[in-house]
């Protein structure tokens, strides 16, 4: 029973994080929104993030990245298409990288289209990268049909650890690299 609800836990997620969660630019509300309706937005958007008993995203959270500057203050208390951009490309980030770095790679002081060109680049990167990881999770779905075990679920887990490890210590080495070659690029 607990496999196959294992099985199902990674089915659901596979779908998530690769088609449901990075809407298009233009299906993202632009109509101004409030701050309740943003983390009820942001939820629907990353259901598949783990919650571990708290929230995926809190109102003091988006808050403190206002105040950081690392994307705009609302608009009369509403939030429209380009904050909650900045939020769908900030959530998933701070689950790999400190806060302070996320403005060293997010456009800041962009206009909307500049912020457009950022989130859909964000995007289809995000898009590229969770069917690339979806594809190792359907390796451990094909193996657990075939010979239903925890090992798959334990051997999934690790690889997922040490993924995310290594891409932490890569980009905490490509950030510096970024921001000189970008440095270099506009003093020519």
């Amino acid at each position: 029973m607990d496999d196959l609800r294992a099985t199902g836990k990674l089915a659901l997620w596979e779908r998530l994080a690769e088609q449901d969660s990075m809407p298009a630019w233009d299906a993202i509300p632009n109509f101004g929104v409030y701050m309740d309706q943003v983390v009820t937005l942001l939820e629907q958007y990353f259901s598949f993030l783990p919650e571990g008993g708290e929230r995926i995203v809190s109102s003091s959270a988006i808050n403190n990245y206002v105040r950081l500057k690392i994307m705009p203050a609302p608009v009369k208390r509403k939030y429209y298409r380009v904050h909650l951009a900045y939020l769908l490309m900030i959530l998933p980030m701070k689950q790999s990288i400190s806060i302070s770095d996320i403005p060293r790679i997010l456009p800041v002081d962009t206009d909307e289209a500049g912020v457009r060109a950022a989130y859909e680049d964000y995007a289809a990167q995000f898009r590229k990268t969770a069917s690339f990881f979806n594809t190792q999770v359907a390796d451990v779905l094909g193996a657990m049909e075939d010979a239903p075990d925890r090992s798959g679920l334990s051997k999934l887990a690790l690889e997922s650890v040490l993924i995310s490890s290594f891409a932490r210590i890569l980009a905490e080495q490509l950030i510096p690299l970024q921001e000189k070659e970008q440095a270099e690029t506009s003093s020519t």
